[in-house]
């Protein structure tokens, strides 16, 4: 992923050091197993332990050499070592290497991600909170339907990242799985009970079988999970981008001093950090795709997915991290117009009322079908001249001997509409 969109922590967390770092912790781990069950001298043991060390610089000028990256790291950590690196890697192919290290990192992202995840649902939360008797109007089909509280919108979007949390911590959990059994997983050189003690040592679960891989079946339900959660990220980003269109601005980007909207006209105050979160999430979604790709693999392994996971997998991770904490940052500092939101609800003149007028009518004991009827032809009247809906119902007799001019004046009034908010919010423990 290149710098623009790569934050500190989660790209320390897909550094080539910090991969190597993880490269060595599992064949550090398998040689000090291996040295408690009398394999390896005590002679030896203290001297991989003492002397190993790694240089990327020079891992990488080997691997310019042996077109392989595995034994390029051997070979660095072997000159460390001196004759005691006979031992390192013994049994041990390597995916064994590679997918129990990658295990970590995808474990450690995770946990990151997690970390994000809770930030971003306590601020939904406290918005929810915030805005939850600020009313404004709902719209379906981009057209104006009945007034909801705009508090409703944030309590919806806290609730689908919960169950992100519950989904992203089965997905960490399902990839956090390590192997050491060998080229094709059957322990031809290894005792089982190495790869149990080594993972469980590692904090990572042990894969109940294999063949030289961990199978992806793992690592495409964690990339798939990140896809979700991006499109429910687009999902607020492109409420906010609709929201502060010129003729709504009922909610709108933070614009910083001394920030600039276009090269060419100055007056432009564009929705770009919800744009970019937009983006981003197509990103995510080619990344699930490619993962999915990743699961079916020739017989006990090729390599066609190696490639493919070298760029997806960090660049998920990094991806959502950044557009979780970009979210976030939008969601503090967003800008809310209550007086747009009242301006907008009235520009239909009352025809947001129809269905409170629909339901009043039959329930004096018109049938659904002649009040429907009623109330529509009075709404499209006000569609299509701009009239007054309220005012074209009051002066409908038909209308006016079923319901009083008060009753009427009541059913326009916005003072019930929020009345079932409370039950609401407490459902969901506000």
């Amino acid at each position: 992923m290149i710098e623009r969109y790569t934050r500190p922590e989660m790209g320390r967390i897909w550094s080539d050091e910090y991969k190597y770092s993880c490269w060595w912790r599992v064949e550090r781990e398998v040689c000090r197993v291996q040295f408690k069950r009398g394999v390896i001298p005590p002679e030896d043991w203290q001297a991989i332990d003492s002397k190993a060390g790694f240089s990327v610089d020079r891992i990488l000028e080997i691997e310019a050499e042996v077109k392989h990256d595995v034994i390029a790291f051997l070979t660095d950590v072997a000159e460390h070592v001196g004759p005691a690196s006979r031992f390192i890697h013994k049994g041990l192919t390597s995916s064994d290497l590679l997918d129990t290290a990658l295990a970590l990192q995808l474990g450690d992202a995770g946990e990151l991600l997690l970390r994000q995840l809770e930030t971003l649902i306590t601020l939904l939360g406290a918005k929810a909170r915030q805005y939850k008797n600020q009313l404004m109007i709902g719209r379906t089909h981009g057209v104006h339907a009945e007034p909801i509280s705009f508090g409703l919108k944030f309590l919806i979007w806290r609730e689908e990242f919960r169950r992100h949390r519950e989904r992203l911590s089965l997905a960490v959990r399902d990839v956090k799985v390590g192997k050491i059994s060998g080229a094709v997983g059957t322990y031809q050189h290894l005792d089982p009970g190495i790869e149990q003690r080594v993972c469980k040592n590692l904090g990572l679960a042990a894969a109940p079988i294999s063949n030289q891989i961990v199978q992806r079946d793992r690592h495409a339900h964690f990339v798939a999970t990140l896809a979700l959660i991006g499109a429910s990220l687009e999902k607020i980003a492109t409420e906010i981008r609709h929201l502060q269109r010129t003729e709504v601005l009922e909610a709108e980007e933070f614009f910083s001093k001394g920030q600039k909207g276009s090269s060419a006209m100055p007056h432009k105050r564009n929705p770009i950090l919800s744009e970019r979160i937009c983006g981003m999430a197509r990103l995510l979604r080619g990344y699930a795709l490619s993962a999915l790709e990743n699961v079916a693999l020739w017989h006990e392994r090729d390599i066609s997915h190696s490639s493919a996971e070298r760029v997806l997998l960090p660049d998920s991770c990094i991806t959502l991290d950044f557009m979780l904490a970009e979210s976030s940052r939008v969601l503090e500092n967003l800008k809310v117009y209550p007086e747009n939101m009242r301006r907008n609800m009235e520009l239909t003149g009352g025809l947001i009322f129809s269905q409170e007028l629909l339901l009043a009518l039959v329930a004096r004991g018109m049938t659904r079908e002649k009040a429907y009827a009623l109330v529509q032809k009075h709404a499209m009247t006000a569609w299509n001249e701009g009239k007054d809906f309220k005012g074209l119902i009051q002066a409908d007799r038909e209308i006016a001997d079923t319901l009083s001019y008060a009753e009427i004046e009541e059913l326009f009034s916005t003072d019930k509409l929020l009345a079932k908010i409370e039950m609401i919010y407490q459902k969901l423990g506000e």
